[in-house]
């Protein structure tokens, strides 16, 4: 897992929680089944993946509607709620 810059990924991850939605594009936002994860990797890594690949991990299009991911204040991870959205997309 050394090719990940955790530091940058956690900044992207920042700037990109704070994307206003009326200011988002749907041609600008990337189609989440477009975004291909190599499922032989652990799930550490598919979540870094995904959030390195997609334009906006909190924002994405799924069968061309716009699709907004935000998380409660729980006792669940943002890396439980993104594993659990990945497994449901790409079972």
């Amino acid at each position: 897992m050394n090719k990940y810059n955790i530091k940058e990924l956690a900044e992207k991850l920042e700037r990109c929680r704070k994307v206003n939605l009326d200011d988002v594009k749907l041609e600008d936002v990337d189609e989440v089944t477009d975004i291909k994860i190599d499922r032989r990797k652990t799930s550490n890594e598919r979540i870094l993946d995904f959030i390195m690949k997609a334009k906006n991990p909190y924002i994405f299009k799924v069968n061309g509607k716009l699709v907004r991911i935000r998380f409660s204040d729980t006792d669940k991870t943002a890396e439980e709620c993104l594993t659990n959205v990945l497994k449901n997309l790409y079972r």
